[in-house]
């Protein structure tokens, strides 16, 4: 037995809430325990002693009977009181010497929740989340199930993909430098990712991918990989960037940066800023200055401040001019006023024009986010002197405040579907490619939809938030596991060479589970659809 496939050093597992039978036990060798079944839900094919997990935590020895931990989740339109409903069934082994199925009693009649409507199909929707997976490559999906919505028959083809070809697109609203574009992105020190492109008022980090994840170390391989289920299932990860921050990050909440929580996101870069708010400023004050480590803006250069007609400052900036009024580059990328390194910003104010400016003159700087904002007077050496900022100014400054989004994380999961996740819709997997790019096929991951790249294969991006909670898991090969469903129109799913010997109803796939099951009902939690997702049979193609 190799290091991955010995779980018995694994903590205990207590018996498994609604476990759901899935596989049969493969036939045991000469060399194998007696007292243990052989999973082969994946290529790591754990010896699992009874009462215990395999290494993925995802499967079990239950009595002799390999069962799937966590139930199947199943999305309904509407709830009672919005809230999950748990459906208690019992597993049934399905291994040599069970009892019939036939013979125990119906499963819907052990059902304290549902009322037996077998659910109008466009109620209902069976999401991947739970399903178990197509490994090895030959078997069909786990769930075919036909159902019918507006007149229109469909198919639904759902299932685990196990991706080792998979990463997490991390966008981060912060001004606050993180890291040099191209710098690694660490993880208890190993390395799991890079900074990317900067967007526009967004940090960006790529992290995970199949390098990471099997083309290093084992180490490295395993902190990847369970970095990337943290964040897929809305947890937080701690990450530190070489020569930048250390974040704290989470989907759907404000970053850390360097133990500070961000709040705002920034209206617009320095220049945009100033284009925005100039017809408020003018007649309130004689320049704007707001600072940012992308664009600078100057309000009387600016031909904002140019159509308004005011008057020239003569104030003179430091960095490399750009346009009239904009200037790249008036200080170093940093955790300081609008994204640089500074904390005074008259630092990057390097002179006045003696035959421009004059005493008095009013200055206001201010950040893109208005939280760094100070307020100054020219004085007669034509120096400026900080002043209490004056109320109508101040509005103005909390206006550009209001104007900022909340500063959130976003995590996108990008995965390529490879060979058995296709070859589990159809024995010829090029026909599923083509279907999908001829818009043929709806693809989601848990029910949330998913975007498809243009080009070759089949590589999906869905943000998390949209999915449900604890949709991924993983493998210890190491690779992420992920739902995924394909929905089409049955006569298309016959087209393309579907596996239409494992078609089944939606009643039937509610009553008796995944189609190996062989009467076994599968364990399943019905869960709300997200107000912000459309749902998933409504979509084009399937009705145009």
């Amino acid at each position: 037995m190799t290091e991955h496939t010995k779980t018995d050093g694994l903590p205990g597992m207590d018996s498994p809430e609604l476990p759901q039978v899935l596989e049969k036990a493969r036939p045991r060798s000469e060399r194998m325990n007696s007292e243990k079944i052989e999973c082969n839900a994946c290529p790591v094919l754990c010896q699992i002693s009874d009462g215990r997990s395999g290494a993925c935590d995802r499967y079990a020895n239950q009595g002799g009977t390999l069962v799937r931990v966590d139930p199947v989740l199943l999305l309904r339109r509407t709830l009672e009181g919005g809230e999950p409903l748990l459906v208690p069934f019992t597993a049934r082994p399905v291994v040599a010497g069970a009892p019939d199925p036939a013979a125990l009693p119906d499963a819907a009649a052990e059902e304290t929740s549902w009322n037996g409507d077998l659910l109008l199909a466009d109620e209902v929707f069976i999401t991947g989340v739970g399903s178990s997976t197509t490994y090895p490559d030959y078997k069909p999906a786990p769930f075919i199930v036909s159902s019918q919505a507006a007149g229109v028959d469909l198919v639904t083809v759902v299932t685990e993909g196990i991706f080792s070809y998979c990463s997490l697109k991390v966008k981060i609203d912060t001004d606050r430098f993180l890291g040099a574009e191209q710098a690694n992105v660490r993880c208890k020190g190993e390395v799991v990712g890079h900074v990317t492109t900067a967007e526009y008022g967004s940090q960006m980090l790529s992290l995970g991918g199949v390098h990471h994840l099997t083309g290093g170390s084992k180490k490295e391989g395993r902190v990847t990989v369970e970095m990337m289920m943290a964040l897929g299932n809305k947890q937080p990860a701690e990450l530190t960037i070489d020569g930048g921050s250390q974040i704290l990050i989470q989907a759907g909440r404000a970053p850390i940066v360097n133990g500070v929580e961000e709040k705002r996101m920034r209206v617009g870069c320095g220049s945009a800023t100033i284009g925005i708010f100039a017809k408020q400023f003018f007649g309130k004050l004689d320049e704007v200055v707001v600072v940012d480590d992308h664009i600078t803006g100057v309000l009387t250069e600016h031909q904002a401040g140019r159509c308004l007609d005011m008057r020239p400052s003569g104030i003179r900036m430091r960095g490399r001019k750009s346009t009239p009024g904009r200037y790249f580059q008036v200080a170093n990328p940093g955790t300081g006023w609008g994204g640089t390194d500074i904390a005074d910003p008259l630092a990057i104010i390097e002179s006045w024009d003696a035959e421009a400016a004059w005493p008095g003159l009013r200055l206001l700087m201010t950040s893109t986010t208005g939280e760094h904002a100070s307020w100054y007077v020219l004085n007669d050496q034509l120096q400026p002197v900080e002043q209490p900022m004056p109320d109508e100014v101040r509005r103005i400054v909390e206006r550009i405040g209001e104007n900022c989004e909340p500063s959130l994380t976003t995590v996108l999961f990008l995965g390529g579907a490879g060979g058995s996740l296709r070859a589990g819709v159809t024995e010829n997997p090029v026909l599923l490619t083509r279907a999908i790019k001829d818009a043929l096929v709806n693809v989601t991951c848990g029910g949330a939809p998913a975007y498809v790249w243009p080009g070759g294969g089949i590589t999906v991006m869905v943000d998390v938030m949209r999915m449900p909670d604890n949709s991924f898991g993983t493998v210890p090969t190491p690779a992420i596991v992920a739902p995924i469903e394909f929905s089409m129109k049955l006569d298309d799913y016959r087209a393309l060479g579907g596996h239409m010997d494992h078609v089944r109803t939606l009643e039937d796939a509610l009553r008796r589970g995944a189609w190996h099951n062989e009467g076994a009902p599968t364990a399943r939690q019905w869960v709300p659809l997200p107000a912000v997702n459309p749902w998933p049979l409504a979509r084009p193609p399937l009705l145009g």
